[in-house]
């Protein structure tokens, strides 16, 4: 599928963000400093006065891990839970899905993925479930080629042998650009069953601001690739621009977007999406003054967080870790923070990954020490079972 032109932007609204600084302890320990003036609603229709009347959670919070689900896998990268039960894991350097039991532990390679050509940070990455799965049984899987980043979907037939269980690929979306680095990578169907990509701008840093470009975004589109009716660019698959590499995207409960963005040198992010708007990089990197950028509700040095998944859970985004090595916790009061994030779990499992919802004040979470920046060895590669509050 072709790139789509883009018309202009919209101006984006600020909002006021928060530094949290380095945590120490594995109880949830916050950065000293943050200051959480009030910033006003960044969807239309939710002004500040209804923020104020949401449910506030407590400004402590609390993660204990309950158990090890499966150990021993290979560069585990997307997880996506089924409603039957198991737990689906893509490996980003060999390109196979790997079902888990999630009371035994028990896994089954349900197949290879044709056409991933792992590199640096690329191969297969997030995974997600369609919108019908209950009658369609289809796979969404983002990865790179020789040539892009695409997003493909399959048929997975459990009755078939294992290690065949994956029908061949069919295409909804390519011409995404991959790189070495920042390939984006999390897919995700939202509430309104539209399908949302990040997308890396592969460190060509330009390519964020070009609206006309594919990397650098947030992209939003139809099950079938489309561009989803409603998008801010007109015949674009753009949602919102300005990014550096998003890994992480996940909605509250009241259907708003939220995203963990990867900084450069200075500042990781946790951004509320609002449709259109300009993210800033690479012409700033965290807090802007200039209102054209939307600022990040949170923001941490890169040593603290460099984040990738996040999920909603429990009135907060729980955001993993990968070089911090730790679970943030960010309370929300609407679209903004209601408290300083919290870190859980410093170093106890070496840096993490992936974080989805397991209902309630469950979650599941995954490590991420052997895509060649961990330290395989660790416990190697697992997932884990968390109850958070």
């Amino acid at each position: 599928m072709v790139q789509r032109r883009a018309v202009t932007a919209v101006l984006a609204a600020a909002a006021l963000l928060v530094t949290a600084g380095c945590s120490s302890g594995d109880g949830g320990t916050s950065g000293g400093g943050s200051a959480f003036p009030n910033a006003r609603s960044t969807e239309p229709g939710s002004p500040s006065s209804q923020q104020s009347a949401e449910a506030t959670p407590p400004a402590k919070g609390s993660v204990k891990v309950l158990r090890t689900v499966t150990e021993d896998l290979d560069t585990p990268w997307g997880l996506a839970p089924l409603p039957e039960g198991g737990l689906l894991v893509s490996s980003r350097d060999k390109g196979t899905i790997t079902r888990v039991d999630e009371k035994t532990g028990k896994k089954t390679v349900m197949g290879e993925v044709p056409g991933v050509a792992p590199a640096g940070e690329g191969g297969l990455l997030g995974i997600a479930l369609s919108p019908d799965y209950a009658s369609d049984h289809m796979i969404y899987a983002y990865f790179t080629t020789a040539s892009d980043n695409r997003i493909v979907r399959m048929l997975y037939d459990e009755k078939k042998p294992p290690g065949e269980q994956l029908g061949a690929p069919d295409t909804i979306f390519k011409g995404i650009p991959k790189g070495m680095i920042h390939n984006g990578g999390r897919i995700a169907f939202g509430p309104d069953k539209m399908l949302y990509a990040g997308a890396g701008e592969t460190g060509d840093r330009e390519l964020a601001q070009d609206k006309k470009a594919l990397g650098g975004k947030i992209l939003r589109m139809t099950p079938d690739g489309e561009p989803a009716p409603g998008n801010p660019f007109g015949d674009s698959v753009v949602y919102s621009y300005g990014h550096r590499n998003v890994q992480g995207l996940a909605w509250d409960d009241k259907q708003r977007l939220w995203a963990s963005e990867f900084g450069q040198d200075t500042w990781d992010e946790l951004n509320q999406i609002k449709p259109g708007d300009d993210y800033g990089w690479p012409v700033v990197e965290g807090k802007s003054d200039n209102p054209k950028y939307h600022n990040p509700i949170a923001q941490w040095p890169t040593d603290d967080a460099s984040p990738s998944g996040i999920a909603y859970a429990e009135g907060s985004i729980w955001m993993a870790g990968l070089k911090g090595e730790r679970l943030w916790r960010i309370p929300l009061n609407g679209t903004k923070a209601s408290a300083a994030p919290e870190a859980f779990l410093k170093g106890k499992y070496g840096r993490l990954r992936t974080v989805v919802s397991a209902g309630g004040d469950k979650l599941w979470l995954t490590t991420s020490e052997t895509d060649g920046r961990g330290s395989p060895g660790k416990g190697d590669d697992r997932i884990l079972e968390v109850e958070v509050k």
